[in-house]
């Protein structure tokens, strides 16, 4: 036993998560064992082996390791605290509102909720209330006009360059606040909400597509950024699907529940599906489709965190969000000759409008229009001979 070589375990904090470092000289019989281990991985900037965290893997380091080396893992087994960086907590402003206030707002909380609004359009309409109520708390609520809203605006909107899309939610909570409490002089038929910023989405090639799911050597990721793709889900839909949404016999998947409290099916893509299994047998999930520990529901800043680093170890100059695949794959099919209304069902729009953007950039017939400047040179070719080894460059 004293013969065999040793291996120590320290704690890491390393690619923002908490790992377990797998530290020996130079064996190779040592390093065939390690790659075993689920997702373990080399550290160059630590230089140890590194594996996630937790008391599976701790288990599975000794039981792989039994009889092969003699394991130090007093980092682990003793009162040692793992040390990382201070990270700098901003404390949340808390609203200065009355207890008349609070009641109003409450109220007006459970209005929306009786009106069966997502969780998500409540919150935001309620702090967007809260807001006002708290700029304009030396007004009485009876004696509020539009000249009121105007100068909430100005003051704050305005001012702070908040977005046209968080003003326009403002308006609209307003608009069913004034219906809830309408005592106000706030005259509903002035309210305008501001045109929408028409920005076209970032859209993705087919091969940079490729290259992410590619860069994905996790499971899991590359699952979810191959079904994200695929599917065109919502960040939303991916995070509340159930294993068994999955209709691999028909080909679809079922989006129960969706924005807008609306069901639909989307294609299961045929090349998907050896993917899903190795996924299904490798993680074995419960009740979602992903899970984060304890078989909780995964978080959408998690997913967002692998894209970033994914879409950055490809090179790729803009940026990368799940709803970035979403528009890839409405623009691609649009390229592909799909239906427009078709492509409004899969991604489950309620008005064509929405979809009609991705007109915007489909490249298919756009580059197939010439440019003048191309036809005016080969004009310039065809009149004059001795023209014929013009360039632009000037050479």
């Amino acid at each position: 036993m004293t013969n065999l070589p040793k291996i120590t375990l320290v704690k890491l904090h390393h690619r923002a998560q908490n790992s377990i470092g797998i530290s020996f000289g130079y064996n190779s019989n040592l390093a065939t064992t390690v790659r075993t281990l689920p997702f373990a991985r080399w550290s160059n900037t630590h230089k140890v082996w590194y594996i996630k965290n937790n008391p599976l893997h701790l288990k599975l380091i000794y039981k792989n390791f039994k009889g092969k080396a003699v394991i130090n893992g007093d980092a682990f087994f003793s009162k040692t605290v793992l040390v990382k960086p201070q990270k700098i907590i901003i404390p949340k402003r808390k609203r200065v509102l009355n207890s008349q206030q609070k009641t109003l707002l409450n109220n007006f909380y459970k209005y929306l909720k009786g009106k069966r609004y997502s969780q998500s359009t409540i919150d935001t309409y309620t702090y967007s209330i809260a807001d006002f109520i708290e700029f304009q708390t030396n007004k009485n609520l009876e004696n509020l006009t539009n000249r009121d809203v105007e100068l909430y605006i100005e003051s704050v909107y305005v001012k702070r360059n908040y977005s046209v899309s968080t003003q326009r939610q403002f308006i609209s909570a307003l608009k069913l606040f004034i219906i809830f409490e309408p005592k106000t002089k706030i005259n509903d038929l002035d309210l305008t909400r501001p045109n929408r910023d028409r920005k076209l989405p970032s859209v993705l090639s087919q091969k940079e597509i490729i290259n992410l799911i590619r860069k994905a050597k996790n499971l899991k990721h590359r699952a979810i950024i191959t079904l994200l793709y695929s599917g065109g889900l919502r960040i939303s839909e991916l995070l509340n699907l159930k294993i068994e949404d999955f209709h691999v016999n028909r080909r679809q998947i079922f989006i129960r529940n969706s924005k807008g409290r609306k069901d639909r099916y989307v294609t299961l893509a045929e090349n998907f599906l050896p993917l899903l299994q190795n996924y299904l047998v490798t993680y074995a999930p419960k009740n979602y489709f992903v899970e984060g520990q304890f078989k909780a529901q995964y978080t959408a800043s998690s997913v967002r965190k692998f894209i970033y680093k994914y879409k950055t170890q490809c090179g790729i100059k803009i940026n990368v969000t799940p709803h970035t695949l979403r528009h890839s794959y409405a623009t691609h099919l649009l390229e592909n000759g799909v239906n427009l209304r078709h492509i409004q069902e899969l991604l489950g729009h309620s008005k064509p409008e929405t979809t009609m953007i991705y007109t915007h950039v489909a490249r298919k017939d756009l580059l197939s229009i010439k440019s003048p400047l191309d036809f005016a040179i080969d004009q310039l070719k065809k009149i004059d001979k001795a023209e014929q080894n013009f360039l632009l460059s000037g050479k």
